[in-house]
């Protein structure tokens, strides 16, 4: 009987996350609430790049291209590059006639206690105070923006009142490790912090994707501004919490024409990006570590092995939970245009990503956590 009781476990996990979670399964169509365009006004546009030469050009062009009816100037803040980062960032300005609408700033060294990142981010919101902008725009050095990317953030930001915007861009899915693995790296994050909830003011829950995040600067500066968070790895979401819990509203949705130009050649460079933060979501706490690993065994491998028992009643609650599984990660397969088998993967995606995990912790006992970017980030 014991065994039935355990067995039982997956499929009530599934039941839960189903129907509690906030639904955070539901991939709405992105942008459909919202109209293309948005009230004028100015955003400035923050790019932090680091040895970026091979997608900064990309990204600073898609940006020069937007339909937006207000003003928007980017700097970028070349953070240490040794490649030719700031030279193609330039050019790229030049040859889509922006050069009034550009800075390039040269990063200053990173002083103690500031990730790379927050520091670039940082002098780039001191060069912004001159420029009387409505909205910041933190974006990397990584995504190319459609014509409506900048609209759409502000659009939902006028429309109901958010004092940050981010949305999740679409990360790639050319190569078949980032078909099997990433699909499941948004599906995870939506998991854990589920949109619903991160719109509501009235529930703790906050997180942003900091690949492409408006925020107010005047919120900026309310919550504390970014040196209240200058050590944090999860950047992005330490910042929306840093707003909501100084009474911000904030938003975090799926890009509707934003995409990274970053691709994973292998399933090792996308578990290197998974272990990167990993063991700084759970705090650096080994007793967190034990229950994320026991909850991601009962979650989803359990399911697989019951269904594969000689008990009928066991094989029926392994299918059952199996099957829940599939449903609710079947919406995040078709938003990427994969086909729906897809969605029966996610025992072995988990498997991975509890090695992703270990590894995680792994590097930050050999003093290398959050390594990026030649630099050591958690530590």
């Amino acid at each position: 009987m014991a065994l039935y009781g355990i067995a039982v476990i997956p499929l009530l996990i599934w039941a839960y996350l189903l129907l509690a979670r906030g639904r955070f399964w539901r991939v709405a169509a992105p942008g459909a609430a919202v109209p293309p365009t948005a009230p004028a006004g100015r955003v400035v546009v923050l790019i932090p790049a680091r040895n970026e030469a091979a997608t900064i050009g990309a990204t600073v062009s898609s940006l020069a291209r937007q339909t937006f009816a207000g003003v928007i100037h980017l700097i970028v803040i070349d953070d240490g590059s040794t490649d030719c980062t700031a030279e193609v960032a330039l050019a790229a300005a030049r040859e889509s006639g922006i050069l009034e609408r550009f800075t390039l700033l040269r990063g200053a060294p990173l002083p103690s206690g500031w990730t790379g990142k927050l520091w670039a981010l940082a002098q780039g919101v001191e060069s912004a105070a001159r420029l009387d902008a409505d909205y910041l725009l933190f974006t990397d050095a990584d995504i190319s923006h459609g014509p409506t990317s900048v609209g759409s953030l502000v659009a939902e930001a006028v429309a109901h009142d958010r004092d940050l915007v981010s949305h999740m861009v679409q990360l790639s899915t050319a190569l078949p490790a980032e078909r099997l693995l990433i699909p499941a790296f948004v599906f995870f994050f939506f998991k854990l912090y589920p949109p619903a909830w991160i719109a509501d003011p009235r529930h703790k829950t906050a997180a942003a994707a900091g690949g492409c995040l408006l925020i107010r600067p005047a919120t900026l500066a309310r919550a504390g501004g970014l040196v209240a968070i200058r050590s944090q790895i999860i950047d992005d979401c330490a910042l929306a919490r840093l707003v909501k819990d100084s009474g911000g509203r904030i938003f975090l949705g799926l890009a509707a024409d934003a995409r990274s130009l970053r691709n994973y050649r292998s399933a090792a460079e996308i578990g290197a990006m998974i272990s990167r933060t990993a063991f700084a979501q759970l705090r650096h706490s080994y007793l967190l570590l034990l229950a994320t690993l026991l909850g991601l065994f009962l979650t989803y491998l359990l399911p697989a092995v019951l269904a594969f028992s000689s008990d009928p009643p066991l094989v029926c609650l392994g299918l059952g939970a199996l099957l829940l599984m599939s449903i609710s990660y079947l919406p995040m397969v078709r938003f990427y245009r994969l086909s729906p088998l897809w969605s029966l993967c996610l025992p072995l995606i988990a498997c991975f990503y509890m090695g992703a995990l270990i590894h995680s912790v792994v590097q930050y006992a050999r003093g290398r956590g959050g390594m990026w970017k030649g630099r050591v980030q958690d530590a």
